[in-house]
């Protein structure tokens, strides 16, 4: 077994509003091997809800457990299970949670994690239903070309706490710059965990980046984050940075409805909604770049998408943006750059936008979503060219400044 560098540390105080869990089935996150899953399958750990607890329900194996959760232990040795990373980045810190599992939780966990090329991976027998049993000879010998057992300890043996029935976070800092893509969660010597959170920021290798494509500079697979909100009612701005096409709802940023729009609504000449009230969110890029090509969709927001929104761009050094966080983003109106003006939007429907600012030298680190007055955003894609790409390429005058695009949705 490979050395276990000090670094996890049990902390029960963390702020974790500028990471994502990086190994959410919801964003890709996906379990290759688990020597157990008797009671409760390992696919249980990355489900992107919380874990429940159902008093009365058993399958014919025993009590019904969300959570990995293996049988008791009677041969040599210890259980442990592989996971794909969803988004590969720097991992920041874990949460073990063992909610519900009061008298059959792990009592001791370690964390190993390896950065690992995708096509140099071996063949890993795909995993079906799993309740019940162990894992084939086959399948350790598969997962065994991985060599689990030496990569870097993340976090060494520790004895996990319970906590409250409903409420068993065990959260652990990360001391590591490097990135990662794969984890192998030990428990010792068996048991259950409801769910592991890897918590951190996607890391894209930008120097392979093909100069002639755009990259979505915003992505939170790419590293992008929301540094900053008005309103986060029924879901969290981070959500429509994420992986994929939003799922329903509840997979984008919806705020809570505005106390100040006017009893009776009017519009302006171009079909605008006149009110003063309107929410916002603040990004930052991925990487510094210019946003050529702009995606704003309302998918599922049938009856509560904004009515207009606006987009623009801002350089700030890293002091300046903690400066921001805690000025809650009063920034000067000329520090920003427009990007799109107010414009109309749709219900249920992905709106293409040509920036404002196709200059290839006007370089941005972050940006300002508005919508007005209030509502619901599946889905946002800001799309260009990082900046150490940009200043290598002709400048291009583009056919025309403004251009706007939709794409309906079912």
């Amino acid at each position: 077994m490979a050395d276990a560098p000090k670094e996890g540390r049990l902390t029960r105080f963390l702020d974790f509003t500028q990471l994502t869990d990086m190994a959410s089935e919801s964003v890709g996150g996906k379990i290759l091997f688990a020597t157990d899953d008797f009671f409760a399958p390992a696919e249980n750990l990355i489900k992107s809800d919380s874990p429940c607890f159902k008093e009365r329900e058993y399958t014919e194996f025993g009590k019904w457990m969300d959570g990995w959760e293996t049988r008791r232990k009677r041969i040599p040795g210890h259980d442990w299970c592989v996971l794909r990373l969803g988004i590969q980045g720097v991992i920041r810190a874990f949460d073990v949670d063992v909610s519900y599992f009061t008298g059959d939780y792990a009592p001791r966990m370690s964390i190993q994690a390896a950065n690992l090329e995708e096509e140099k991976l071996p063949e890993i027998p795909e995993r079906g239903i799993r309740t019940g049993a162990a894992a084939t000879p086959e399948e350790f010998e598969a997962i065994a070309e991985l060599k689990s057992d030496d990569w870097s300890y993340l976090v060494p043996m520790t004895e996990l706490k319970p906590g409250n029935p409903a409420s068993g976070h065990n959260y652990f800092l990360v001391n590591s710059q490097q990135r990662w893509t794969h984890i192998r969660l030990n428990i010792f010597p068996d048991g259950g965990i409801a769910r592991l959170r890897v918590l951190g920021t996607g890391q894209k290798d930008w120097t392979a980046t093909d100069p002639k494509e755009h990259a979505d500079l915003v992505a939170i697979a790419f590293g992008g984050v929301c540094v900053g909100f008005s309103s986060a009612k029924f879901g969290h701005p981070n959500n429509i940075i994420g992986v994929g096409g939003a799922k329903s709802m509840a997979d984008g940023w919806e705020t809570a409805r505005r106390l100040d729009r006017p009893p009776i609504l009017e519009n302006d000449d171009n079909g605008i909604l006149l009110v003063s009230g309107c929410e916002w969110a603040v990004f930052r890029l991925a990487h510094p770049g210019v946003i050529t090509r702009i995606e704003i969709d309302t998918k599922y927001f049938k009856g509560n998408a904004p009515d207009s929104c606006k987009v623009d761009g801002c350089v700030l050094t890293t002091q300046e943006e903690e400066d921001m966080i805690k000025q809650k983003w009063i920034l000067p109106a000329h520090k920003w750059k427009p990007l799109l003006p107010v414009t109309k939007l749709s219900p249920n429907q992905s709106h293409l936008f040509d920036s404002l600012t196709l200059e290839l030298q006007d370089v941005i680190t972050h940006a300002r979503l508005t919508i007005v007055p209030d509502g619901g955003v599946s889905r946002l894609r800001l799309r260009g060219f990082p900046s150490s790409i940009c200043l290598l390429r002709p400048r291009e005058k583009p056919m025309m400044k403004f251009s706007v695009g939709f794409k309906a949705n079912p």
